[in-house]
């Protein structure tokens, strides 16, 4: 069967996402269950979210995009829930979530149901099987399938569908975290991107193939920054011996909480320096760009997708898997975040040899090819075509 009667499957369903962002979980979680969001709606499904309104939640913009937001309450003390508590562990990041896992299950639960959803995407590093499982115990288990998003392999989920885009992942780091019926798709092979990154491909690759020099450098430190990193960079920035007529782009969030003082930094630099809020041309932007300092999550793929080379800074723990990854395949070089100053006089030395802008494009490139937004499309309208016979 052909991949477009399969994906035609998912007209006219309803999907419910579960994804929170805030200055502490950071914007990714959302941005990349959006891009999901915007190929599931070229299908004719209708998608809905529910967040909750942490300090830095990006509510509005979900709005902006056309999809429903439905925000959960504020929970600021234990409440009855009526489900039954559990003496396991909480998950690592438990305090991400802004309430018990059982306080958001029961929220959520009197949100589904109306919804009626054929999927259930959870993208949460709070939540795990008890959340997953209180959550479907409200609707009918046949007519609602799970696809968990996750990076971190810690925790059970009940899921159908598991996607873990990160690289060096594989199926069986979820063995015995998933049931044996659950599907998961492993690797940057599924990397969740927007169209417009297959689109600028092949022009990007090209141009970078011509062994460019370095005249466009773009910063993107995560939509949030809350430590303020892009300030940082800034500063070691001025410390590098650069061409005079570098052009920097420092990308960041509406929310970004020191967005004004990078902005007032940007005016001082020595080379000419724009900050940009909430682009819409980020493809473009990374084409253009011929080497970035950017942030080890899931930004990471949109730039391998266009070859573009990277210094990498880690700004979680759990970015910290990628950047070895992508350092140990040779496409993109590890920032020190103690020491943003050395490291990146260091780097930028290395880069400076003939060839290593090029040769780091290369293997960025053949790790992420853009597709991965389809081929999840496929195995969520696969799955649903298979449990609706």
């Amino acid at each position: 069967m052909s991949e477009a009667p399969i994906a035609s499957r998912l007209q006219g369903q309803v999907v419910a996402f579960r994804a929170d962002a805030s200055l502490e979980i950071g914007s990714g979680h959302v941005m990349r269950c959006l891009t999901l969001a915007n190929a599931l709606q070229a299908q004719g499904a209708q998608c809905h979210f529910l967040c909750r309104e942490h300090p830095g939640h990006l509510c509005e913009m979900i709005e902006a995009r056309g999809f429903m937001v439905h925000r959960l309450p504020q929970e600021k003390n234990e409440t009855e829930t009526g489900i039954i508590p559990s003496s396991e562990p909480e998950p690592a990041h438990a305090t991400w979530l802004g309430a018990s896992w059982a306080q958001d299950a029961a929220a959520s639960g009197a949100i589904l149901p109306e919804l009626a959803p054929a999927w259930l995407v959870v993208d949460h590093y709070a939540l795990d099987h008890r959340w997953e499982t209180a959550v479907l115990n409200y609707l009918p288990r046949s007519a609602t399938r799970l696809l968990v998003i996750d990076d971190l392999a810690d925790r059970r989920h009940i899921a159908n569908l598991l996607l873990d885009q990160n690289l060096g992942r594989n199926a069986e780091d979820y063995r015995g975290l998933v049931p044996e019926t659950c599907q998961v798709l492993a690797g940057p092979r599924y990397a969740l991107l927007r169209p417009e990154f297959c689109e600028w491909r092949e022009a990007s690759l090209s141009r970078r193939a011509q062994e460019p020099g370095l005249k466009r450098l773009l910063i993107n430190l995560g939509g949030m920054d809350k430590d303020n990193v892009t300030g940082q960079v800034l500063d070691a920035l001025t410390n590098c011996d650069l061409p005079h007529d570098l052009q920097i782009s420092v990308v960041m969030g509406a929310t970004a909480p020191w967005r004004e003082t990078v902005t007032a930094q940007a005016k001082a630099m020595p080379w000419s320096t724009e900050v940009v809020v909430n682009v819409s041309d980020m493809a473009r932007r990374i084409a253009e760009a011929d080497l970035a300092i950017g942030a080890a999550g899931s930004t990471s793929w949109e730039r391998c997708c266009l070859g573009l080379p990277t210094l990498m800074v880690v700004l979680a723990d759990n970015q910290r898997e990628i950047a070895d990854a992508l350092a140990a395949k040779g496409a993109a070089l590890p920032l020190d975040s103690a020491d943003l100053g050395a490291s990146l006089l260091g780097q930028l030395a290395m880069l400076d040899a003939h060839g290593a802008l090029t040769a780091m494009s290369l293997q960025a490139a053949v790790l992420v090819d853009g597709g991965g937004s389809d081929r999840v499309i496929m195995a969520l309208g696969s799955m649903h075509q298979e449990e609706s016979r």
